[in-house]
This record gives structure tokens, C-alpha cells and sequence, in this order.
């Protein structure tokens, strides 16, 4: 294989892991939102859990990156 298409490969697996992980945030700031309107005397343990959940989609955008990074500097 040509070493464009592991660079392609690379870049769309960094896009779609920026994707999935933007995704993912959007909809459960959006449902935390919704349940601390529907609760507010729970705000806190919702916050707690939107953060650690936040933490968790980010970390998997960051893996996802860095195998990018691998399979476009190393695969070349």
C-alpha cells in the first residue's frame, strides 16, 4: 500500500473519533441539563457524573488521536 492511504486512513480515523466524542458530549450535556431542570435539588450528583462521563468521551477522542498519529508517522 502507498503511504497516502495509511495518511488517509490516519486523518479519518481522527475525524471520526473527534466526531463520535463531540457527539457524545453534546447529548449528555444535554440530557444533564434536562434532568438537573427536572431535579434541582440533585444538581450535584448529576454534575459529578456529566463530568466523569465528559472526562471518559474526551479520553477516548485523545486514544483515538493518537493511534492516528501512529498509523500516519509509522505506517508510512
Amino acid at each position: 500500500m502507498t503511504a497516502s492511504l495509511f495518511v488517509a486512513i490516519g486523518a479519518g480515523i481522527a475525524v471520526l473519533t473527534g466526531i463520535g466524542a463531540g457527539l457524545g458530549i453534546g447529548k449528555a450535556t444535554a440530557s444533564a441539563v434536562d434532568a438537573i431542570a427536572r431535579q434541582p435539588e440533585a444538581s450535584g450528583k448529576i454534575q459529578s457524573s456529566l463530568l466523569l462521563g465528559c472526562a471518559l468521551a474526551e479520553a477516548t477522542a485523545i486514544y483515538g488521536f493518537v493511534i492516528s498519529l501512529l498509523i500516519i508517522l509509522f505506517l508510512k
